[in-house]
């Protein structure tokens, strides 16, 4: 319903593609997993392996960034956050970012939401791939599933049946679009309804990865799984994400017992 581009009077339809905000790290926790099932990381590697300026490297584990016990702060909570959240980013700038940010706590003392930790998990991904995040995406998961409307979004707005975002000021505005460098494998995936319910339906049928780490990445520490949340609803046991960037909101859900999935993305 709606439309996926007012300016072009365009209509939205079930192939229109939406950003899906940070269900992107749904994607990024399964790429980990591949990686760790090709023995290019495990569970345990620190994460001073790869980026030593950031505090508590040391004692940060891949696992520690994926279910949000690192204790690194996010970089959208940064106050100037929204002065640079548009203009492209290198590793170098996003590095030094995060390396300035204080330890909100130490590593598994307890549990709190950081985009940091999977734009780390990100660059972690190309440097044992020796490839770009979009690149891997597209080998390790897209292309197998033959998910042909999801990818790193990079900004092309003049592309076929891509949604834009507004926002109401006395007449619908433009939402400004973060640049895709930014949130990486966090929040930057551009996707459809119909190729989440795929993407989520292989993952749970182990058609992805093995079911050992299907199963760590649907263990629950306070709602924190390994890129998963648990995502109860009227009583019945699901499990997914959700996100939001750049007014877009999406959720994906699965709940296994009934073998029933489903995705919403405005």
């Amino acid at each position: 319903f709606g439309y996926a581009d007012i300016e072009k009077n365009k209509k939205a339809d079930a192939n229109t593609k939406y950003k899906i905000g940070s269900v992107s790290k749904t994607f990024t926790a399964v790429l980990v997993f591949k990686a760790i099932e090709q023995k290019k990381l495990s569970l345990d590697t620190k994460l001073n392996k790869f980026f030593p300026t950031v505090k508590n490297a040391d004692k940060i584990t891949i696992q520690n960034l994926l279910n949000h016990s690192s204790g690194i702060y996010s970089l959208t909570d940064d106050e100037n956050y929204l002065s640079w959240n548009t203009t492209q980013m290198s590793e170098k700038d996003l590095l030094d970012k995060i390396a300035l940010g204080e330890s909100l706590f130490e590593p598994n003392a307890k549990h709190q939401y950081s985009n940091s930790n999977y734009v780390l998990l990100s660059f972690i991904l190309e440097k044992v791939y020796k490839q770009s995040y979009s690149e891997i995406l597209k080998n390790q998961i897209t292309t197998p599933l033959n998910l042909s409307s999801t990818y790193l979004g990079e900004n092309k707005t003049d592309e076929t049946n891509i949604a834009q975002s507004y926002i109401y000021k006395e007449s619908w505005k433009k939402e400004p679009e973060t640049h895709y460098s930014i949130p990486l494998g966090a929040g930057a995936i551009v996707s459809t309804p119909e190729d989440l319910t795929v993407f989520i339906n292989a993952l749970f049928s182990n058609k992805i990865v093995k079911p050992e780490n299907l199963k760590a990445m649907a263990t629950f520490t306070n709602r924190y799984g390994l890129g998963l949340f648990e995502m109860p609803h009227e009583g019945h046991y699901g499990i997914g994400h959700d996100g939001a960037i750049d007014g877009f909101k999406s959720m994906l859900t699965i709940f296994p017992e009934q073998k029933i999935s489903y995705a919403i993305i405005s």
